[in-house]
């Protein structure tokens, strides 16, 4: 059950970054329409572990993108 949400919520940040530049992780949230961090930090956590996107800490927040 867990690992099909993780794909989706990967999906969902996927579609979001997708022709950016990059977005903080409180944009994707916001964009994507999550609910809790924890949607959030699933699907990232994914698409890190695949090696769809890196991270940064940029003014105290977490810059994301795609790679």
């Amino acid at each position: 059950m867990l690992k099909s949400k993780a794909g989706e919520m990967a999906g969902k940040i996927w579609i979001v970054i997708d022709g950016t530049d990059g977005l903080t992780a409180k944009q994707i949230k916001k964009a994507a329409k999550l609910k809790a961090d924890k949607d959030l930090f699933l699907g990232l956590g994914w698409l890190l572990r695949e090696d769809k996107i890196s991270t940064e800490e940029v003014d105290g927040e977490v810059f994301v993108k795609l790679v």
